[in-house]
């Protein structure tokens, strides 16, 4: 299996893979680029990845300075994330075309904090992440300890906030471009996290504006954890490669 790793614009892009479907994958919170092959999220898939199915990018965070920084209010930690979007944008994106021979479309995907970085990138972007796999997420960023006055830097990067008022043409547009499938467990710290709650209480949301969005509820037994992770991305990604 191909590995390749960058430095690029101050951050750390590894991509795994010769050729297939680019998926960029989101750390947990506060991780790093290694950390999916870290914790055997790589080998999870790697028959994928040998059979030239799928490559996976994975990219460092940015939530220290922006989401995870509780010093700030949820505004300025919005603000924050908009320095890290701008690097997904500027930088990443244009590698990864770059190493796919051209532009095509790319799949997000990301567990716990990740999560909520993929679907956003796919709510926000959806020309150029047609799909969107989240894992485990909270998609409230003000259910973060989000204190402080909030505005429209906030507004626009929090999911469960703009959803809701999605209408229209680009609405219409959305419910053709994107799908997103959400998985989440409901064993321990599903619930402590905020995870489970969020991630029904998000489908609802995307049911209702009829967005294309499947929900997988995992048993009892699944906890909030990487062996739940490695589970879920393997059973699911090879349905879209």
């Amino acid at each position: 299996m191909r590995r390749e790793q960058h430095e690029i614009g101050g951050g750390t892009l590894i991509a795994y893979g010769h050729y297939g479907k680019p998926f960029l994958v989101f750390p947990s919170e506060q991780g790093r680029a290694w950390d999916f092959e870290s914790n055997g999220m790589i080998d999870a898939v790697r028959p994928l990845l040998d059979d030239g199915r799928a490559k996976l990018y994975c990219v460092d965070s940015f939530d220290a300075a922006s989401w995870s920084n509780e010093s700030l209010p949820l505004e300025q930690r919005a603000r924050q994330h908009g320095v890290y979007e701008s690097w997904i944008m500027n930088d990443i994106v244009p590698a990864i075309h770059a190493d796919c021979g051209g532009p095509q479309d790319i799949g997000t995907l990301g567990c716990s904090l990740g999560a909520f970085h993929a679907v956003l990138f796919g709510l926000r972007r959806a020309d150029l992440f047609p799909f969107a796999f989240g894992m485990s997420g909270n998609y409230d960023a003000a259910s973060w300890n989000g204190w402080g006055d909030r505005g429209e830097a906030a507004y626009f990067a929090n999911p469960v906030d703009f959803v809701p008022n999605l209408h229209g043409d680009h609405l219409n547009w959305l419910r053709d471009r994107l799908s997103i499938l959400l998985v989440v467990g409901q064993g321990q710290w599903e619930d402590t996290t905020g995870s489970l709650p969020s991630t029904q209480h998000f489908a609802h949301l995307l049911h209702e504006k009829g967005l294309r969005c499947e929900l997988d509820m995992w048993g009892h037994d699944v906890p909030h954890d990487w062996p739940s992770w490695r589970a879920q991305l393997g059973h699911h990604l090879p349905r879209f490669c």
